[in-house]
């Protein structure tokens, strides 16, 4: 008589049926469900067709679009805009939030002015900015780093602050140095809450700067959204709203596989 062999709890969730396929088909749904009622409520009547075109017409004018060479010349002035803000706030915030959250006398000095420039609006300040800076590309990333400044700020603050005492107290007994306990304690600890600040910048980042990109630019995803609706292309302007959609998808994701790497220690 053939053995029998029982898995265990554990050994049934690594098996291959419940894997990336299952996995794939229930996220996937959700998403197949929208845009097939995008599909079939326009061509039902149930909304204007002209306001809202069914998805069909949207992915052809967002291919049209891409082989014509629209959408790589805004996708790329956008991306590079987001990247440059994102990547400059990186530098200024984590450092800043470093100093705030670990050393008391720089917490007491800047958090009056920090509390009330991050409850100020950035896009508030898009004229403030324009007057400054112009209308070029200066303008725009400047306020791309005011606005992912403040999420990466307040979570470096937060991640530093809420690290495990009980952590702090083992490296200092075993004779670790103030900058080696930072290096090697402090800034691991902090590591998932700094990237979920990052993560929150980085959808920031794009939704700032395409507001900007409305209001005066040549070039980008938000130009292309306004242009095309003032010239009543209707499909090509969810066409770029789309993309701007699927941008901010690309790049969590991203964030998400370098977060795994600097955390590979929690496993």
């Amino acid at each position: 008589m053939a053995a029998t062999v029982e898995l265990t709890p554990t050994e049934s969730r690594a098996a291959p049926s419940a894997g990336w396929p299952g996995r794939l088909l229930r996220r996937g749904t959700a998403i197949v469900l929208f845009l097939l009622i995008w599909e079939l409520v326009p061509r039902s009547g149930l909304v204007d067709r002209v306001f809202l075109p069914p998805f069909s017409q949207v992915a052809a004018a967002w291919f049209t679009l891409v082989g014509n060479g629209q959408l790589p010349l805004h996708l790329g002035a956008s991306l590079a805009r987001s990247v440059t803000g994102l990547g400059l706030a990186v530098l200024v915030a984590v450092p800043l939030g470093v100093l705030v959250g670990w050393y008391r006398p720089v917490a007491e000095a800047l958090e009056p002015l920090l509390e009330l420039f991050r409850n100020t609006a950035a896009l508030a300040l898009l004229p403030v900015f324009v007057l400054l800076l112009g209308l070029g590309e200066t303008s725009k990333v400047s306020l791309v780093l005011f606005a992912c400044a403040w999420p990466i700020l307040l979570n470096t603050v937060s991640a530093v602050r809420t690290v495990d005492p009980l952590l702090i107290r083992s490296a200092r007994s075993l004779g670790l140095s103030a900058p080696s306990l930072f290096w090697k304690v402090v800034l691991p600890s902090a590591v998932p809450t700094l990237f979920t600040g990052i993560r929150l910048a980085a959808a920031a980042s794009i939704m700032v700067l395409v507001a900007a990109e409305m209001m005066g630019a040549k070039a980008g995803l938000g130009y292309l959204i306004n242009s095309s609706q003032f010239n009543f292309q209707i499909p090509q302007m969810y066409a770029g709203i789309v993309t701007i959609s699927l941008l901010g998808v690309v790049i969590n994701q991203a964030l998400v596989a370098v977060e795994r790497r600097f955390s590979r220690w929690r496993a």
